[in-house]
């Protein structure tokens, strides 16, 4: 084999065969053949069925509250859709789907339930907890190292599992009644709700934060010192007890460090 037919670029057989699998309108790809040379349409079809089932089944693992909400019916077509539009990138199917709830929220048929793609964002940051990388969070004492006349200079690391999600609506209420199966009450979706998520231990928390509480976490998150983050969190909501605050999120095991030796 020459050099000069080494150097020659490959044709790119997967583009055609992976681009149509999941879009339907699609002709079979002229690269396929069956036995003697013949278009291998059924088999593609069955193959590209497989595919679309594939994924929708894994959004659903991924989303069980939002098909509760919705129903089976509804997901899966809704699921169809997403499918469609945007095939997996990568070859692990608990890493697929981080664009649905985008996709909701501008999914024709789901306007009627604009809360749902914020359920849809808690069930994606649980998952994304669950696979984050281990590590060891703030002991509830970790305060105590620190000068007093330092404290406000302090900044937190976040713990890998922690997210955040801020909805206008009550998404974490919403998440949590249809998440375990329980029979919901009355609920009023219009009530705004932020939601904690982490993974102090082995399981997966998503906790209702008070009014302010989101502002706090996010500020920190961002890096900035606690003086700061306090002070926008009182912003956000005079009435919200910062010492209370910072304890829950100790507690929920939200910040892996803080740093506060090397500070001018």
């Amino acid at each position: 084999m020459s050099p000069d037919h080494l150097s020659r670029p490959r044709p790119d057989y997967a583009g055609p065969f992976a681009h149509a699998l999941t879009d339907p309108t699609r002709a079979t790809p002229a690269i396929l053949a069956g036995p003697n040379g013949k278009q291998a349409v059924r088999r593609y079809n069955v193959y590209r069925n497989n595919v679309t089932v594939s994924l929708t089944d894994a959004l659903a693992a991924i989303y069980p509250a939002v098909q509760r909400i919705t129903g089976v019916e509804f997901f899966r077509a809704m699921a169809r859709f997403h499918t469609r539009e945007t095939p997996p990138a990568s070859p692990l199917l608990f890493d697929y789907g981080h664009d649905f709830p985008a996709f909701i929220a501008r999914y024709e048929y789901a306007r009627a339930m604009p809360f749902l793609a914020d359920v849809a964002r808690i069930e994606r940051g649980w998952l994304d907890a669950y696979h984050a990388a281990d590590a060891a969070p703030l002991a509830p004492g970790a305060l105590a190292a620190v000068p007093p006349d330092r404290l406000a200079d302090v900044t937190f690391a976040p713990h890998p599992a922690m997210r955040l999600v801020r909805s206008p609506y009550a998404a974490t209420t919403i998440f949590a009644a249809n998440r375990a199966g329980a029979t919901a009450g009355t609920i009023d979706a219009g009530v705004p709700e932020e939601a904690l998520i982490t993974r102090p231990a082995f399981e997966v928390e998503v906790r209702h934060l008070p009014p302010g509480g989101a502002a706090l976490v996010a500020a920190l998150a961002a890096g900035r010192p606690l003086g700061e983050a306090a002070a926008r969190a009182l912003e956000a909501a005079p009435a919200f007890d910062v010492g209370a605050g910072i304890a829950a999120l100790f507690e929920a095991g939200a910040f892996a460090r803080l740093t506060w030796e090397d500070l001018p």
